[in-house]
């Protein structure tokens, strides 16, 4: 009872209706083991079904990568263009929030240009793209955010903040550059010129007090995005937490890059600085990699992608569309519903991918939540 109580309580909030991104069409030739797909989509709930390794993450991808430029599995396209075939080719059709349609479109050669559209118009930066399909997805990948070094959730706020601030990017680009340029220096046998430090600290100082403003707010509105969705997955007896940690919050970071050189000489890299900044991540007061089940982890996970997707829609505008990648496992059945629930609620999630291995399941879970959805059988490659 109290369950269902919390996501009544969530469904009926007076917050402003916020509008809908949705894919309509999906294009994708030769896209990892992909031969060729062509798929309309519902507007509200999609399910790809099938064995493991017949191709349904790969559907997924091909809509991340619509959104990222490039794919959330392969670091290279080389990696990407599926066995035999000389390049991929992604397209798909989008209806924007004002009731507009879009095309968006991209080909890829391992070993020749990169080429991604707007609208048959050719992007000359990839960085101009991110954030106008707003996307959150949920993979088995995932599980890094917890178990990862610090790297992996301090990738995690750049991905949600560089979605709405077209600046960050740059302002993080600057920054590592100059990391870069001041640990070549820590790393010289002679003593370097006090000026050439100053002049990277300098830069790192000012990009680096920015970038920590804009992490601070993202962690200052994502936390109780984050609480009430765990509220919602997860068990009354378990208290989790999320905090921002990182060293501007200890003072001016020019005087501590300043004072620390001695020290980052002899380490030969930059030991202070929002690089090494951290997102806490707690179950019952205690780190959750140590302490969290595998059931624990996953719901952890899945309320910081549903706060995260909250937040994406309120700071675009528009609600993100959602990849939902093998959530089902790991999670005992009371917890699925939940998630099932909440992402069918119209008010507040928008269009839903989903991956499952049983059709029977995935079929009694869809048509328990009311809404219109389509499913899609994957085998070898080919979509039925």
């Amino acid at each position: 009872m109290r369950i269902q109580n919390n996501i009544d309580y969530f469904c009926v909030q007076s917050t402003p209706i916020i509008p809908l991104m949705l894919l309509e069409h999906l294009f994708v030739q030769d896209y990892r083991n992909i031969l060729q797909a062509d798929l309309d989509f519902s507007p509200k709930l999609n399910c790809f079904v099938g064995k493991n390794g017949m191709g349904k993450t790969n559907l997924l991808d091909a809509v991340y990568c619509l959104s990222f430029c490039h794919s959330s599995i392969s670091q290279t396209d080389q990696l990407t263009v599926r066995h035999g075939a000389e390049c991929y080719q992604l397209q798909g059709s989008y209806r924007l929030p004002t009731g507009d349609r879009t095309v968006i479109g991209c080909v890829s050669r391992p070993k020749g240009h990169k080429q991604f559209k707007r609208d048959g118009k050719e992007y000359q930066r990839f960085s101009d793209h991110i954030g106008y399909i707003p996307l959150v997805m949920v993979s088995p990948q995932d599980t890094e955010l917890i178990s990862g070094g610090s790297e992996e959730r301090r990738r995690f706020m750049d991905i949600i903040i560089s979605q709405y601030d077209q600046e960050y990017l740059k302002l993080l680009i600057s920054y590592n550059k100059a990391v870069q340029q001041r640990n070549a220096l820590l790393k010289l046998e002679v003593e370097p010129d006090r000026e050439l430090f100053l002049m990277w600290e300098q830069i790192m100082a000012d990009t680096g007090q920015k970038i920590y403003e804009r992490r601070k707010t993202l962690a200052d509105r994502l936390v109780p995005y984050f609480q009430e969705m765990y509220s919602i997955i997860g068990d009354a007896s378990e208290k989790v937490s999320l905090s921002y940690a990182s060293h501007a919050q200890r003072g001016d970071l020019l005087k501590q890059f300043e004072g620390g050189r001695v020290l980052d000489r002899a380490a030969g890299y930059s030991l202070h600085g929002i690089h090494k900044d951290e997102l806490e991540m707690n179950l019952d007061g205690y780190p959750i990699r140590r302490e969290g089940s595998q059931g624990q982890n996953k719901s952890y996970l899945v309320a910081l992608k549903l706060a995260q997707y909250r937040l994406l829609s309120e700071s675009c505008g528009k609600r993100p569309i959602l990849l939902l990648d093998d959530i089902f496992d790991r999670l005992d059945s009371v917890r699925v519903g939940r998630i099932i629930s909440l992402v069918s609620d119209n008010g507040k999630f928008g269009q839903v991918f989903i991956t499952d291995v049983d059709r029977n399941h995935i079929d009694g879970i869809l048509e328990g939540t009311g809404q219109d959805y389509k499913v899609f059988t994957v085998q070898d490659g080919d979509v039925l």
